[in-house]
């Protein structure tokens, strides 16, 4: 029996043992024990049933393990396998409950804490100086596909829902906002694994990407006052929808500004108690605190976990809350993608299919002409505007919050859910592919002057022996400058790209297998050159040292000394 068999077994066992267990102790269990149990149970399989597909998208796959993280919650949920009725249970593990929210209210609640971390996770993960230093031409970029993505998704709404008359209906802004956004992380990776990070197509996408995200949380907290009181029947009121609007846009410029300016004194107040891992829990606490608070001022949660993130990703701590927190973000986050799955119905889409078709269509336009024509006016050629438009295109965790908002606040239904799921799936396989292709050629730049700080930068590489030295190197060499009071940024979590920070210095580090490069500009050459060779020289004493236990003889005379030593006496 293979192993994957043997484990497939066990997990069966388990299930029926546990599910016996429950069954046999349900009639005395009170009412709130028993939605207990039943929440412990549900939680179990989700986490076995995610991890799994997880492994098999990334591994077998080689699609992104959110997919497969979806998928899970397709069909497990209660609109697939989850709807089953047990024999020994006497019902569904995963009972339909609603149209609105088919899950219970228990693991619905864990699915929003975990999008607080994902977009508290998200908000630390933010280079800030990075999309200052691009904020210009990716400013330019991403508000283009901001635009035309919402306007072409108000519009496919509009004119093909039946019960769609107005731009301002929830429903289609709605659609409008769910085609705003875009993944970062699935970008980034894909640069990272072509090299193309520090090109000129790169920065901009990434600095468009962010730009992508902070507006869309914006537009978000809009159309979820407009759908708001759009279904409590208020109608549509301009000069409230422009109070909705300025109070989306004060609430997130006054909190990040008073976020970014009180960071530093928030950072020294934490680092008081001393305990990484106090510290890590009392930040979230603040997400937490923070998202409260923006959703009683009538925006989302996710809002404010956001700014909270971003107000500490300037400050030396950054890191250091992602390494403590990224147990937490690898347990909910999955939680959260499969029981988004679970709120997909497929059948409720039978009736629009050609219009998920369409919306979906419309999405990809909208990406690749909104950020492209911008990128060609900015100084791009057609090559690196296609680029540009193809690494905006990716969908992720923005995209399933905003739809889950949507269905959960009754402004979309069952079958808008998922054909904003389908437009996730669609958009995030086909990305990769064209982004990998489109690189293919030469350069991307029609004014070569544009963005010349990083065409004319300069690059330190360094080629170990093995992975294992280039990994202990590398982080010798992030604790070097930290020593110099930089600040280092991982860009992402599962990657080794870094950025190093200090005042208008700016280094990127990246880790290839044994290979580590360091980027940064011409003027700054000599500083980092110093820095890295000073901690080589370090390291080559301590090899040096080390060199000595290479010998087996002189190793065992040192300890048979110390052995003898010890029965002398």
């Amino acid at each position: 029996m293979s192993i994957y068999k043997r484990f497939v077994l066990i997990f069966v066992i388990l299930l029926l043992f546990a599910v016996y267990s429950y069954a046999s102790i349900e009639e005395s269990k009170p009412e709130m024990e028993h939605r207990m149990i039943t929440l412990i149970l549900q939680l179990a399989v989700i986490v076995i049933t995610v991890r799994i597909f997880g492994v098999i998208f990334r591994r077998y796959l080689k699609q992104p393990g959110v997919l497969g993280e979806l998928f899970a919650g397709f069909v497990i949920g209660p609109y697939a396998l989850g709807s089953i009725i047990l024999p020994i249970l006497n019902q569904p593990l995963f009972p339909k409950l609603g149209t609105v929210l088919p899950v219970t209210p228990e693991l619905y609640g864990i699915a929003v804490i975990a999008s607080i971390v994902l977009l508290f996770m998200a908000g630390l993960e933010t280079d800030l100086p990075t999309f200052l230093r691009f904020s210009f031409v990716g400013s330019i970029v991403g508000l283009g596909g901001v635009i035309l993505s919402f306007f072409l998704g108000d519009m496919i709404a509009v004119l093909l829902l039946p019960n769609v008359d107005s731009f301002m209906a929830p429903a289609a802004l709605f659609l409008g906002t769910l085609s705003t956004a875009t993944s970062v992380g699935i970008t980034a990776r894909v640069l990272s694994e072509i090299r193309k990070m520090s090109s000129p197509e790169g920065v901009t996408i990434l600095a468009g990407a962010v730009l992508d995200d902070v507006l869309g949380i914006v537009i978000l907290a809009v159309v979820v006052g407009i759908s708001r009181l759009g279904l409590s029947g208020a109608g549509v009121d301009w000069g409230k929808i422009g109070l909705i609007a300025l109070k989306a846009f004060g609430f997130w410029v006054i909190c990040t500004g008073l976020g970014i300016v009180f960071a530093t004194r928030l950072t020294r107040w934490l680092k008081w108690i001393k305990s990484p891992d106090a510290i890590a829990g009392v930040s979230l606490g603040f997400a937490l605190f923070l998202a409260g608070l923006a959703e009683m001022a009538g925006l989302a949660m996710i809002i404010g976990a956001y700014i909270m993130g971003l107000s500490l990703s300037q400050t030396d701590m950054a890191d250091e809350l992602r390494n403590r927190l990224h147990g937490v973000y690898q347990f909910l986050v999955p939680i959260f993608f499969c029981v988004m799955g679970m709120m997909v119905n497929f059948s409720a889409m039978k009736g629009i299919i050609i219009f998920g078709l369409i919306y979906t269509l419309f999405a990809i336009l909208g990406k690749i002409l909104g950020c492209g024509i911008p990128a060609y006016i900015m100084g791009f050629n057609l090559k690196g505007a296609f680029r540009v438009g193809a690494g905006m295109l990716p969908r992720g965790e923005v995209t399933l919050i905003i739809a889950g908002i949507g269905l959960s606040t009754g402004a979309i239904g069952q079958d808008m859910f998922g054909v904003a799921v389908v437009t996730l799936l669609v958009a995030s396989i086909i990305a990769p592919p064209i982004l990998v292709k489109s690189f293919e050629g030469g350069n991307g730049l029609r004014n070569e002057n544009l963005l010349k700080k990083e065409e004319k930068g300069c690059q330190i590489k360094l080629e170990f022996p093995s992975v294992h030295i280039a990994s202990f190197i590398c982080s010798r060499i992030l604790q070097a400058f930290r020593n110099e009071e930089f600040f280092v940024h991982r860009l992402n979590i599962e990657g080794q790209i870094y950025h190093i920070k200090k005042e208008d210095i700016f280094i990127t580090l990246i880790q290839r297998d044994k290979t580590i490069e360091l980027n940064t500009s011409t003027e700054n050459k000599h500083l980092v050159s110093l820095i890295v060779l000073e901690e080589i020289l370090e390291l080559k004493e301590l090899l040096e040292a080390v060199h000595k236990l290479k010998s087996p003889e002189y190793l065992y005379t040192e300890l048979a000394t110390g052995l003898f030593s010890e029965d002398e006496e």
